[in-house]
């Protein structure tokens, strides 16, 4: 059995990472394929060191573009490769552009795709996310579902039940094993001068907030009401693309603290002292939830409902008084909530799936 593991983006190395552990820890013949949607092969080699895991065998640098751009980049470079190595299945995770193209340049080639993360849904068509992961899902052979409600998904949009594993989620894996081997390396706290429980960490970077000039600022806005009223700093390793957009809109700030792009173990720890996470990623919703810390979600929906319905998590939207109370709603939770997304071994899961059934 050959194995390709296809990530484009940081989130989909971490995620991918349990699987790429047991893959090692079995000496199984696999290949890691990096399309470099988001950054280039160097400084993604850091990122691979610092998780302490082996570098791709194959780099696709396709940088970024429009949606079509990105994804017709993908789709042209990733054939040769995916032909020179017959691998037997390709592995994608998530909803992003290098999923789509590499998921549908498989299936031509009569190659099995598995999907990492399968059954999410935000109903949410505006998302590109979201139709890549539809469509993603719907030519997979193997499609690891992270709980019963995405497998329910997956089977009430018609796809065979034999299909489909509810595995969990690789994301506690990861959360747990890094969180190891930041704790090892790191000290953030220390560097920025932050106290446990005595800061808000915020991650926007999402095209339907950072693009809109009224959901943008409606964010800041309420960022800098929070800071106003809680008197603790607001740490926000701001995205470039979410950057480039407060300069276009002529935005400023004096009450956030806008800091460079972290790496993940950097992030983690953050994370886990934060008072609360304010955010618009899929991700973060999930690592504060298994990390057993409140997060306000900044959008009007969410593909991870099991972090509401648990009560980690609570949706607010852009309107500013809205995000405060939210944020006021989350923070007198008690936190002893269950995590949904499994117990830490779905990389094992997944990986005794493949070797059973190819």
């Amino acid at each position: 059995m050959k194995i390709a593991i296809v990530v484009g983006t940081r989130p989909e190395i971490i995620k991918m990472s349990p699987i790429i552990r047991e893959c090692e820890k079995r000496n199984l013949d696999y290949f890691i394929l990096h399309t470099d949607q988001h950054y280039s092969f160097n400084m993604d080699k850091i990122f691979f060191n610092q998780l302490e895991l082996p570098l791709s065998k194959y780099n696709l640098d396709v940088g970024s573009g429009s949606q079509a751009e990105q994804t017709g980049k993908i789709l042209i470079k990733i054939e040769k490769p995916l032909i020179t190595e017959n691998p037997d299945i390709l592995l994608v995770e998530g909803d992003t552009n290098s999923v789509l193209a590499g998921a549908l340049a498989a299936s031509k080639l009569h190659i099995k795709v598995g999907h990492v993360e399968a059954g999410l849904r935000s109903y949410d068509r505006n998302m590109p996310e979201e139709i890549n992961r539809v469509l993603t899902d719907h030519i997979s052979d193997f499609l690891f579902a992270p709980t019963n409600k995405s497998k329910d998904i997956l089977i009430e949009e018609g796809i065979e039940s034999n299909k489909i594993y509810v595995t969990g989620n690789t994301i506690v894996d990861s959360v747990y094993q890094n969180l190891e081997i930041a704790n090892k390396k790191n000290d953030i706290l220390k560097s920025l001068d932050l106290q446990k429980d005595k800061f808000f960490l915020v991650t926007i970077h999402r095209q339907e907030n950072v693009d809109s000039k009224d959901r943008f600022l409606n964010i800041i806005k309420g960022l800098e009401s929070l800071n106003k009223k809680y008197n603790y700093p607001i740490i926000y390793p701001i995205h470039p693309r979410s950057k480039k957009m407060m300069e276009s809109f002529g935005f400023e700030s004096k009450s956030i603290s806008f800091i460079e792009p972290i790496d993940f173990l950097n992030f983690l720890q953050l994370e886990n002292n934060a008072k609360v996470v304010l955010t618009d990623s899929g991700g973060v919703q999930e690592e504060t939830c298994i990390l057993n810390r409140p997060c306000v979600t900044l959008r009007d929906n969410t593909e991870r409902p099991e972090t509401i319905e648990v009560g980690s998590n609570i949706l607010s939207g852009v309107n500013p008084e809205t995000i405060i109370d939210c944020v006021n709603i989350i923070i007198n939770r008690k936190k002893n909530w269950d995590n949904p997304f499994g117990n830490g071994d779905s990389g094992k899961k997944i990986v005794d799936i493949l070797e059973e059934n190819l």
